[in-house]
Parts: structure tokens; sequence; C-alpha cells
């Protein structure tokens, strides 16, 4: 079930499914969705929620997995992943794509105001803090504090915002 703000304003590039699982994807007042973003419904039954005000550039891909939540303001440049999933590898004698998922490391969490770099991915079990700041091309899959600039993969601290 989609639910999208009236102000919102999808591309007709864009590409967002709806979920045959009974997930949500929700996009806020005066979000942007633009072109050849794709929205996917796969890797397991969370909500794709989106906040106000927020900018998915063209490229990015979010899968829903076990949930993704983006406050709001957040910019996210061209490119990016979403992935809050992981695929199952440990039995050598079956083929991964037949191991299904792993456990959820509880999905991927976007504080209000982040701004997250281009060709950036992130996994399951990111919690990016409010104010925070991604370099281009980092891989992010654990947390990431307030106001703090992280870059490379993995990702590390850099310095704080402002400072």
């Amino acid at each position: 079930m989609n639910e999208i703000h009236p102000t919102a304003r999808i591309s007709p590039q864009a590409d967002l499914e709806t979920s045959v699982r009974g997930s949500r994807l929700v996009i806020g007042a005066r979000s942007m969705v633009d072109s050849f973003v794709k929205i996917k419904f796969a890797g397991g039954s969370g909500d794709i929620v989106i906040g106000e005000g927020c900018y998915l550039n063209s490229g990015c891909v979010l899968y829903s997995g076990n949930g993704i939540s983006i406050g709001d303001g957040v910019l996210i440049a061209a490119n990016c992943t979403l992935a809050p999933a992981t695929h199952a590898f440990a039995d050598r004698d079956t083929p991964i794509a037949s191991q299904g998922f792993s456990p959820s490391k509880g999905g991927i969490e976007i504080g209000d105001d982040v701004w997250i770099g281009v060709n950036c991915a992130l996994l399951d079990g990111a919690r990016v803090g409010k104010g925070a700041v991604i370099a281009a091309g980092s891989v992010i899959r654990g947390e990431i504090p307030e106001y703090a600039v992280f870059g490379g993969s993995p990702a590390t601290f850099i310095k704080w915002r402002g400072v």
C-alpha cells in the first residue's frame, strides 16, 4: 500500500513498486523522488517511510528488507543503495540463492537533516543520526552519531559537522 502525500513530487521515470506482502511505502509532504529511483519490496516485509522535505536523487535504489525510516529534510545523492537485508551464506553445500536471508539487524534508520553523498551504500543495521553527513562512496553498516561526518568503506569518523 503506497501513501504518497499530495505535495510530494514523483518523477514519471521513477519506479515505485507496490508490495505484495502488505508493506507500506510512505512519502511525506514536499519530498521529491527523482527519475530512475527504484523502490523495490524485496528481502523482507519492512516498510519504507520517507519524511517531509526529502530528496532522493537519480539512480537511488531502496529495498524494503527489514525496513527503512528516513527523517525530514534528508538529501540522498545520486546512485545510493539502501539495502536493509543480508543474504545468508553460511552453508557451503547450499547455493546462496537458496539460503534466504540472515536475521534482521533492525533495518535502516536515517535521522532528520542528513546528507548522504553520491554512490553510498547503507546496509541492514545502519543508524545515521540527526544532522550527519556521509561522504561520497561510503559504506554504512553501523551507528553514525548526530552531526558527525563519516566517510570510507567501511565508513569512519572524519570530523564533527560545523567544526
